[in-house]
């Protein structure tokens, strides 16, 4: 035994409720869980005080290195992970513009994000890549065999539209070879790819999976040119109109298709924000049943709405949307619909984020951080609303890290990672840009009351914030998947 962690109610897989306890670890891994364990007198001990202690939340949508140099993301957004509860973060990566702001294969551009972000993150971490040529998905296999790449990722909008709304030559930005097309096909050959690994791999072939992020260019340049030319809105509401929720429902049943067309099975839609789009999900899924889709949402669009935040500091893809849009996220939440939550999380400086007019939603980068109020968040407000706390760990780290192929996260039982996230559900306080400790100084949730809040975060039964500190040096490791526990 290395640590024990006494006197908490832990949020475990096998009990509706959470069940009084101590929690054993030895080896970084939880070797049980029983009330009153006995213990030696060198073995450190942790007075959980009975708090709540649930799974390290397993963040599946972030993107370290985006508007920040990658290396310095590592450090600063992995300390905010750690600060909210988030024990594993797997972020987005891809060639072109952004990021490394390379193109190349990826034999030449992983290694050098690997090297990149080796020995600086607090918590542990993978990596979605998206292949964006036709060499990449050639790559796809050694992505998988070598480097324990298993998720993959298509952006449906890139084809003709811009990353911050405006449209832009596709060949420059994307760092895509001439005569190459990032397009409807292009989407199709990568599903057909990720299908012949599967078949390569086997006993990977259910961890192995496309993710689409699901607007529609076309429809979205269209209604952006009519609400600029009309002048009648402006902020958010602007960019939510631009951007209508039919876009992404239409997007949803291109991908679902073409899903069905290749025998692809392992489907997962993301960041879904609207009755309409999960409306479309959820036509999918009845029209291909065969298809094993899994539906997410972020934080960012079950807590912000149009109205509510602040500023264009909010401005993200897909858009904020309206109060009525926020609800029908929460029922599909507690109904079961959504499978997991996500931050989408994405630092992106005052200085980067606004144009000269901090008016001008248009001219706004897109994207923003929350990864460190996603339990908290998820915690406070599905609280209220009834959500059980043992679907609060599901959505937040089980059903993730099933998908992702990390074995050996996502659940308090004996043989998983020591990754634990100790959270008062009484504390009230009130989130302030200004003590989080990413780089990010400003936050759609400026102002938001939150009703719980984590303490204590535990890494291979390490601590990484203590008493809300954030401790230690980096020690977080990259995933290789699947990840096994021996």
């Amino acid at each position: 035994m290395d640590l024990l962690i006494r006197n908490v109610r832990a949020v475990t897989p096998d009990h509706d409720e959470p069940i009084d306890v101590d929690i054993e670890v030895a080896d970084g891994r939880i070797v049980r869980l029983a009330p009153g364990i006995e213990v030696a007198a060198d073995v450190e001990v942790v007075d959980g005080d009975g708090r709540l202690a649930f799974p390290g939340v397993v963040d599946a949508h972030q993107h370290w290195g985006i508007y920040n140099p990658l290396a310095e993301d590592a450090v600063t957004e992995s300390r905010a992970c750690a600060q909210g509860g988030v024990t594993t973060g797997i972020t987005y990566m891809r060639t072109g513009q952004y990021y490394l702001n390379k193109g190349g294969e990826y034999a030449e551009f992983f290694p050098e994000v690997l090297d990149t972000v080796r020995g600086r993150a607090h918590v542990d971490y993978a990596f979605h890549l998206a292949p964006m040529m036709g060499k990449h998905i050639e790559e796809i296999p050694d992505l998988v065999g070598q480097h324990g790449v298993t998720s993959f990722k298509v952006f449906m909008f890139y084809g003709s539209h811009g990353l911050h709304g405006r449209s832009a030559d596709q060949n420059s930005f994307l760092m895509i070879p001439e005569g190459e097309r990032y397009d409807y096909a292009h989407f199709e050959f990568v599903m057909r790819g990720i299908q012949r690994a599967r078949e390569q791999f086997p006993d990977l072939a259910d961890e192995i999976s496309l993710s689409l992020h699901c607007e529609t260019a076309e429809i979205m340049a269209a209604y952006t040119k009519l609400v600029e030319d009309a002048g009648e809105l402006s902020g958010l509401e602007a960019y939510h109109e631009s951007r209508p929720p039919h876009s992404e429902g239409l997007a949803i049943s291109i991908a679902s298709y073409l899903a069905h067309e290749t025998g692809l099975p392992t489907i997962n839609l993301l960041h879904l924000t609207s009755r309409k789009a999960v409306d479309a999900a959820l036509r999918m899924a009845q029209a291909f049943p065969h298809i094993d889709f899994r539906r997410e949402v972020t934080i960012g669009h079950l807590l912000a709405d149009i109205h509510s935040a602040p500023d264009n500091g909010a401005k993200v893809n897909p858009p904020i949307r309206p109060r009525e849009d926020v609800e029908a996220l929460w029922e599909y939440v507690l109904d079961g619909t959504i499978d997991w939550v996500v931050s989408d999380h994405a630092c992106c400086k005052d200085e980067m984020k606004f144009g000269d007019d901090r008016d001008d939603v248009f001219v706004a980068k897109s994207g923003f951080g929350g990864t460190e109020y996603l339990l908290a968040g998820l915690v406070t407000e599905g609280t209220k609303r009834g959500l059980p706390l043992r679907r609060v760990a599901d959505l937040l780290a089980a059903n993730p890290a099933r998908r992702f192929g990390l074995r050996t996260k996502g659940s308090l039982a004996p043989g998983f990672d020591a990754d634990i996230a100790l959270v008062d559900p009484h504390a009230s306080w009130t989130v302030r840009a200004a003590e989080s400790e990413s780089t990010q100084e400003y936050t759609p949730f400026e102002g938001f009351d939150m009703t719980a809040r984590v303490t204590d975060t535990f890494l291979r039964g390490r601590h990484v914030l203590r008493d809300g500190q954030v401790v230690g040096e980096p020690r977080g490791e990259y995933l290789s998947r699947p990840t096994t526990r021996g």
